[in-house]
């Protein structure tokens, strides 16, 4: 079939439409009436055939046809700005302001200690960290980027994984001498166990779930403390007022320094995912694609130097660290 520019922009303007999510702000992002918007997408119906918008007074929704088109023609039209951008040249400038929605665990145990260093390769660029439990509007709210653990909402924003990491258990040496190593995950339930509310729901997390090889567990974990927020719980742990369930990537330097001990390492917590997400309807910033590799290179770093997991659990009375590993 012969080459028709005019689908590609018929397509840009359905994009524009359903990343607005109006053909007024749709005409505003494009410079074009709203009256151009809505034959732009009449045309483009007319040529696949099948309506792709559903239409009242107060807002438009793509039909079953319209997302699944949508769903292909989006990354295409991205890889075409993409190549415009660069071949102009006006992606090179690291510059402005960069507003990133985070939240604290990333915040305060990964960047933190390569903020320095980020500031010094850009400094044309000021940086806005703002720590959040939920993501929200990241369009709405202003933000340039977004750095959250766990799988991304279905949503129309670019999702761009960054690391995966595990759940490990652990107690600092002065609970253990005390108290005497949990050799199983049933252990656990006769120990006192730092409990935490899910960030989420507010609710508190009352299981803490194993998997080794085909075997599961599923532990009820008990203990006088309650927290809400990664800062407390760690210094709490290290304090030695329990056992904490963490994710192994933000206290593997405290491990190799014998400050926190990981029990059962051969039973595997959780995984969580850690993505970067930014709005699709623009080509990343060069402030944005500069963010993601910095903090993609400096995760691989920190992720490189890690302890290996150990083979046995550590022995009873007298708790290995990571230097015995």
């Amino acid at each position: 079939m012969a080459f028709d520019g005019r689908v590609i922009s018929n397509a840009g303007v359905l994009a524009a439409v359903v990343e607005g999510g109006s053909f007024a702000r749709a005409a505003e992002a494009l410079g074009l009436s709203r009256s151009g918007v809505s034959r732009a997408v009449s045309r483009l119906e007319a040529r696949v055939g099948v309506r792709l918008l559903d239409r009242t007074t107060r807002a438009v929704a793509l039909t079953d046809e319209g997302r699944r088109l949508y769903s292909e023609i989006a990354p295409l039209l991205t890889g075409i700005e993409d190549a415009v951008t660069v071949a102009s040249g006006s992606s090179v400038a690291v510059r402005g302001r960069l507003r990133v929605n985070v939240d604290a665990f990333f915040s305060r145990q990964l960047f933190t200690p390569h903020i320095l260093e980020f500031l010094s390769l850009y400094p044309d660029l000021s940086l806005e960290l703002v720590a959040r439990d939920q993501l929200g509007d990241l369009i709405g709210e202003g933000f340039d980027i977004a750095v959250r653990f766990g799988t991304p909402p279905v949503s129309s924003l670019v999702a761009r994984k960054l690391l995966e990491t595990r759940t490990i258990t652990v107690a600092s040496p002065a609970y253990l001498k005390a108290n005497g190593v949990p050799a199983a995950p049933a252990d656990l339930a006769s120990h006192a166990c730092i409990q935490v509310r899910d960030s989420l729901t507010g609710q508190p997390i009352e299981t803490w779930q194993f998997r080794r090889g085909e075997e599961r567990a599923e532990i009820r974990t008990s203990g006088r403390l309650m927290v809400a927020e990664f800062g407390t719980m760690l210094g709490a742990c290290l304090d030695g007022v329990g056992i904490a369930r963490v994710k192994a990537i933000g206290v593997e330097p405290l491990i190799r320094q014998g400050a926190l001990v990981e029990l059962l390492p051969d039973w595997l917590g959780d995984s969580f995912p850690l993505y970067a997400l930014y709005p699709s309807r623009h080509l990343p910033a060069a402030k944005v694609r500069a963010f993601i590799d910095f903090v993609q290179s400096r995760l691989a770093a920190d992720a490189n130097t890690a302890p290996k997991p150990r083979r046995k659990p550590a022995s009873a009375g007298v708790p290995q660290t990571s230097a015995d590993a």
